[in-house]
């Protein structure tokens, strides 16, 4: 017994939090058993993409090692340190449907697609999502829920009418909803965090600008999946030949351009439907992306606490892939530093 009062003492002196350097030296004292003092911490700010790859015939690639990868920062090679496959995540989807006034002519089209996007992506016991409608403002309708049925029932009741307050719906649902969504049990309480748009683009009413919505959706590492309603672009030949119809525009409007946008710089995808028919196959595509994922982080050789956007390139070493992942991140803002507004990604 009596060699443990030493070894106590020795203990305690190496764990104990070293002088500044040029500081004077002060007298020792007697150790102290304060559980704080004995506590190291250490804040390392890692920058986390989930990243889908596919072929040009949109089929998906998932055979790619950590090697096959390179990242940039604003040009800057970055170090991949941590990689991995995310397969078969919990899933927690955010239904943000359109019921202003400009849709009404598309209120079923809306309303079916949504259905069937809920009926082939959501898994029971497993998968949640909450349904958010937007005219004048947004408004929770239902919240997480695994009950299709239910979603089903909510979104058959709703009715157009009103303005478009869609950047100020996109804002909220991340920050509100899927900013801290249900969490499962277990070990690893991870989800995969998506936005399901179905709108036809147009804002007349939001009090939030379009890059603090994709800023918002950015910071919570929230895809956002935009379904086009506008259906200017389709000519009366191509309605009556399905061989003519095509998810991809003739002619983007500048509503278009809005929802390509938003898929794009959260690293989703936007789609240009005219029938509910045409997304079938789409959104089982995304079903099987949403669990056939890679997860990269690094962390940032700049260290500057700035708040200004920075723009992530992600490339793999095999020709005749696409890369689909969210464009940058907002810098964090140093805490003693006066709020500035931030920087915004081109384009808003």
């Amino acid at each position: 017994m009596r060699h443990l009062l030493p070894v106590a003492l020795l203990v305690a002196a190496l764990l104990a939090p070293p002088a500044p350097v040029g500081a004077q030296q002060a007298p020792p004292k007697a150790p102290q058993q304060r559980p704080d003092e004995t506590t190291i911490r250490r804040e390392v700010k890692l920058v986390d993409l989930i990243v889908t790859v596919v072929n040009r015939r949109q089929k998906l690639i998932t055979d790619l090692q950590k090697e096959d990868f390179t990242v940039s920062e604003d040009g800057l090679p970055q170090e991949i340190r941590y990689f991995g496959r995310q397969t078969d995540l919990p899933l927690r989807v955010g239904m943000l449907l359109d019921t202003s006034n400009s849709i009404r002519d598309r209120m079923k089209f809306e309303q079916e697609a949504a259905i069937d996007f809920l009926y082939n992506v959501i898994r029971r016991r497993k998968d949640q999502a909450f349904l958010m409608v937007f005219d004048n403002e947004p408004s929770i309708i239902q919240e997480f829920t695994d009950e299709l049925g239910t979603l089903r029932d909510v979104i058959l009741r709703q009715r157009a009418g009103g303005g478009t307050a869609l950047y100020d719906a996109i804002y909220a649902a991340c920050k509100e909803r899927l900013g801290n969504p249900p969490l499962p049990t277990g070990e690893s309480p991870e989800v995969r965090r998506v936005l399901v748009v179905i709108s036809d683009g147009d804002d007349n009413l939001s009090s939030h600008s379009r890059g603090e919505a994709i800023e918002m959706a950015q910071r919570g590492g929230v895809v956002i999946y935009a379904i086009s309603t506008s259906t200017q672009w389709v000519s009366a030949i191509e309605e009556k030949d399905p061989a003519k119809r095509s998810n991809r525009k003739y002619h983007m409007e500048a509503a278009d351009k809005v929802m390509e946008q938003l898929a794009e710089e959260t690293g989703g995808r936007a789609f240009f439907p005219y029938r509910v028919d045409d997304l079938a196959q789409s959104f089982l595509d995304i079903g099987d992306e949403l669990r056939s994922q890679y997860s990269l982080a690094y962390v940032p050789a700049n260290k500057s606490a700035d708040g200004k956007f920075r723009r992530i390139q992600i490339r793999v070493n095999r020709k005749g892939l696409i890369v689909r992942a969210r464009k940058g991140y907002f810098a964090p803002r140093a805490s003693a530093e006066a709020p500035k507004p931030a920087s915004r990604p081109p384009g808003n």
